[in-house]
C-alpha cells in the first residue's frame, strides 16, 4: 500500500505541474504533505521535512550565490565577446543557433557540473534566443539533453555511484559507454536539426551580411541590457575572465566546497567591479528575482525528498519493483535494469536508485551469469532522462534562468529525452556493452 501511495503521489505531483494546475513551488510543498498526512504519518512529519530542507540547504545557498555571481558577470559584459562570436557564426539562422547550442553545451559540460554548464550557456545564448524570438523551451531541451550525455563522465556523480554500488572500476565502466555517448550526442544534434527546421518555418531568418554582423551582435546585447550600459566594466574584462576561469578550475579540482567557492567569487567580483555600496545593492536587487525563484524551489524540493525518505516511500517503491520481477526473466536482467532505471532515476534520487535498488538488481543478475560491469552499464541508461526529475537541483536553475515553467519544460522535453534513452540503450545492445539475454 505504501508503494502504491508513493507512485500515486509522484504521479499527482507531475500531473499538476505539467497541466499547470499548481506551480512547482506549491506542489512540492503541499502534495507530499497531504499524502503523508493522509497515510497517517502525522507523527514526526515536521522533523522529516526539516531534515530534507537541511540536506538541500548547501545546494540552495550554492545556487543563490552562483546566480548572483554569473548575473554579475553578465552585467560586467564578460560574455559579450562570446555572444558576438555566436552571432557571427550563426548568421541569424535558427538551424545554426540550435546546432551551436548543442555544441557549446557539450563542450562546457565536460566539467560534469550541470550548474556551471547552465550558467555559462544560458548567459551566452539567452540574449540571442530572445532577440530572435525563438522558442526558449527548445533551448532548455537541448541544454539538458547535452548535459545528460556528458553526465556519464567518470567525474560525474551517476557513474561513480553505479561503480561504487557494484564494486567496479569507474574508468572501465565509462570507457565501455563512450560509443553510446557518441551516438546519443549525434541524436541530440539531430533533435537540434529538427528544432532548427521548425524555427526556420516559424521565423523569418535574419539575413546578416559581413558588414552588419557586429552591429547586429551589439543589438542583441543592447536588447538584453535594455540599452543601459552603465554597469559594463570593459576595463576589468581580463580580471573577470581570470576570476571565472579560476572559479571553474577550483570547481573541478574540488579544493573547497561549491558553496564556499561561489560565495568567495561573488564577494570578490562585487567588491572589484562595483566598489560602492549602493552599486552592490542595485546589482543584488537586479538578480534577486532569479535567485529567489530558484532557491525557493530547492528548499521546497527538500520537503518533497524529506517526506519520501522519512516515510520510507522510496524503499517501498524500490522493493515493489524488484519483487514483481519473476525468476523466468532472470536472463534478461541487463535490459530490465536499463528499463527500470529510466522511470526510477526520475521518480527517486540517484542515491536511492544506485545505493538502494541497483545492488539488489545486481545481485539478482549475477545469479544468472551477468557481470557487475554489465549491470552497472545498463543502470546508466536512465541518466539520459534523469535531469527531468523534480529532485534535480540544477534543473530548477536552468528553467529559472531561461524563464521557462518547469511543467512546460518537462512536457516539451520528455519525448526527446526518452529518445536519448532509446538511442543509448540500442547502441549498448548492438555493441555488446551489455547483453539482451544471458543464456
Amino acid at each position: 500500500m505504501l508503494a502504491i501511495l508513493a507512485f500515486v503521489m509522484v504521479a499527482t505531483f507531475m500531473t499538476l505541474i505539467m497541466t499547470k494546475r499548481l506551480s512547482a513551488l506549491v506542489a512540492l510543498i503541499l502534495i507530499p504533505t497531504l499524502f503523508a498526512i493522509g497515510a497517517g504519518f502525522t507523527h514526526g512529519l515536521g522533523p522529516m521535512m526539516v531534515k530534507g530542507v537541511i540536506e538541500l540547504a548547501p545546494t540552495g545557498v550554492m545556487l543563490l550565490f552562483a546566480i548572483l555571481y554569473f548575473g554579475l558577470m553578465i552585467d560586467t559584459g564578460l560574455f559579450d565577446p562570446l555572444i558576438r562570436l555566436i552571432v557571427r557564426l550563426v548568421h541569424g539562422d535558427p538551424m545554426r543557433i540550435m546546432i551551436g547550442t548543442v555544441a557549446l553545451a557539450l563542450i562546457v559540460s565536460l566539467d560534469g557540473d550541470g550548474t556551471t554548464t547552465y550558467m555559462i550557456t544560458v548567459s551566452a545564448l539567452l540574449p540571442l534566443y530572445r532577440h530572435m524570438k525563438m522558442d526558449l523551451r527548445m533551448m532548455t531541451c537541448l541544454l539538458i539533453m547535452s548535459s545528460a550525455v556528458m553526465n556519464i563522465a567518470p567525474w560525474g556523480g551517476p557513474t561513480v555511484r553505479a561503480a561504487t554500488a557494484l564494486h567496479v572500476d569507474p574508468r572501465e565502466l565509462f570507457v565501455g559507454l563512450i560509443p553510446a555517448m557518441a551516438t546519443t550526442a549525434v541524436w541530440t544534434f539531430f533533435v537540434a536539426w529538427v528544432f532548427g527546421k521548425r524555427e526556420r518555418r516559424r521565423l523569418a531568418a535574419l539575413a546578416l551580411t559581413d558588414d552588419n554582423e557586429q552591429t547586429t551582435a551589439q543589438e542583441v546585447i543592447d536588447d538584453e541590457m535594455g540599452g543601459d550600459t552603465s554597469m559594463r566594466r570593459p576595463k576589468l574584462f581580463w580580471f573577470n575572465l581570470a576570476l571565472t576561469a579560476t572559479l571553474l578550475v577550483l570547481l573541478v579540482i574540488g579544493s573547497l566546497p561549491l558553496v564556499v567557492l561561489f560565495m568567495l567569487a561573488f564577494a570578490i567580483a562585487a567588491m572589484v567591479n562595483y566598489p560602492r555600496l549602493q552599486q552592490q545593492k542595485e546589482r543584488i536587487a537586479a538578480h534577486a528575482g532569479n535567485a529567489l525563484g530558484t532557491v525557493s524551489l530547492i528548499f521546497a524540493a527538500g520537503i518533497f525528498t524529506g517526506i519520501l525518505s522519512g516515510t520510507k516511500m522510496v524503499d517501498a517503491m524500490a522493493d515493489s519493483v524488484i519483487n514483481i520481477i519473476p525468476p523466468a526473466l532472470g536472463p534478461y536482467m541487463a535490459p530490465i535494469t536499463a528499463l527500470v532505471s529510466i522511470p526510477f532515476t526520475v521518480l527517486i534520487s540517484n542515491d536511492a536508485f544506485y545505493f538502494g535498488m541497483l545492488p539488489v538488481l545486481g545481485q539478482t543478475g549475477v545469479q544468472y551469469g551477468l557481470t557487475p560491469m554489465e549491470l552497472a552499464r545498463a543502470s546508466l541508461i536512465g541518466q539520459q532522462i534523469h535531469l527531468l526529475s523534480p529532485l534535480v537541483a540544477s534543473t530548477y536553475l536552468l528553467v529559472g534562468l531561461a524563464g521557462v515553467e518547469l511543467g512546460d519544460h518537462q512536457r516539451f522535453t520528455f519525448r526527446w529525452a526518452l529518445g536519448s534513452c532509446a538511442v543509448f540503450m540500442i547502441t549498448c545492445l548492438l555493441l555488446g556493452v551489455f547483453p539482451f539475454y544471458k543464456g
